[in-house]
């Protein structure tokens, strides 16, 4: 067996400020390349896929490792927060459980202490654990350019496999949350092809909460990964589930219409019958489950 080859030279950066990013991402263009967590990135610069002249670590400017939540305004998750910090923190886990539960999914728990959640959304790639979490809360990309800050919805940022919407020169800082419905329930299913460490075959984040102006008066948002080139709503899925009395026929016809949303491809990790087949059973799976705690907030609450 061959060994690996070894990482090409480079020059690191430890940058201090967000215009000195600016300033290397201007002057250098493409032969830079942002590192926070660093497991994607390292990983192909061993395969030879990228060869970087400057490696700009950007982990270390103020707010990327900070998570910050407010009543009002919601969650702001700096981009350069770790899996496990995410998945452990306290508002987190109150407020955001379905994030909480998506960052926990993501490869192995050392992974996870490097991995980051602005990493796993900027790679773009369809199988993102935590992509299909942030379209269903409604996630916010902050971002960082040479003409300063602004922001893009979750719906918008994926463009394509490794592709999003930030321009050239633009970085990502951070991630907004706005506050929950405050009786949502939320759940994350994932399908690998192992129960650790395994990419997602498909993945199912569910948000449920109750709204009077619906005629069930219920909503739900349902979103897919690994079944697309982007992370998608299963948009005729939640408007089955707004507009139809609850119960098992309803749950089962927007499982059903959830996989008719799904555009999966055969490759070499499953076939898209399959995962079209799990989109509908993960999604019936978890509307069940979050039904049943919406009824029982219900009742506790009469």
């Amino acid at each position: 067996m061959l060994a690996r080859p070894g990482l090409p030279s480079f020059d690191y950066v430890r940058a201090s400020t967000p215009d000195e990013v600016l300033h290397l991402l201007d002057e250098h263009g493409a032969e830079v390349r942002l590192m926070m967590g660093g497991t994607d990135l390292l990983v192909r610069m061993r395969q030879g896929d990228v060869r970087p002249r400057f490696v700009v670590d950007v982990k270390h400017l103020p707010g990327m490792r900070d998570i910050r939540f407010d009543e009002v305004r919601g969650l702001t998750v700096g981009a350069a927060v770790t899996m496990n910090q995410l998945a452990g923190h306290a508002d987190v886990r109150e407020h955001y459980s379905l994030l909480a539960d998506a960052a926990r999914s993501v490869a192995s728990y050392q992974l996870r202490n490097r991995a980051t959640l602005g990493g796993n959304l900027c790679n773009a790639s369809p199988c993102a654990d935590t992509a299909p979490a942030t379209l269903v809360l409604d996630g916010r990309a902050c971002l960082y350019g040479p003409g300063g800050e602004r922001e893009v919805t979750a719906t918008e940022f994926f463009l394509g496999p490794g592709k999003t919407a930030m321009q050239p020169g633009e970085f990502l800082t951070a991630i907004r949350y706005p506050v929950p419905p405050f009786d949502s329930a939320g759940r994350y299913l994932k399908l690998g092809r192992s129960k650790l460490g395994d990419l997602s075959l498909v993945g199912v984040a569910i948000l449920g909460f109750s709204d009077g102006t619906a005629s069930s008066g219920y909503r739900f948002r349902i979103g897919l990964g690994s079944v697309a080139p982007v992370p998608l709503l299963a948009r005729e899925a939640e408007a089955v589930l707004a507009t139809s009395a609850l119960c098992e026929e309803t749950l089962a016809l927007a499982a059903r219409k959830a996989m008719e949303t799904a555009m999966p491809i055969d490759d070499v990790r499953a076939g898209a019958v399959y995962q079209k087949a799990m989109v509908r059973t993960l999604t019936l799976r978890g509307l069940r489950e979050v039904w049943v705690w919406l009824q029982s907030t219900q009742s506790r609450s009469r």
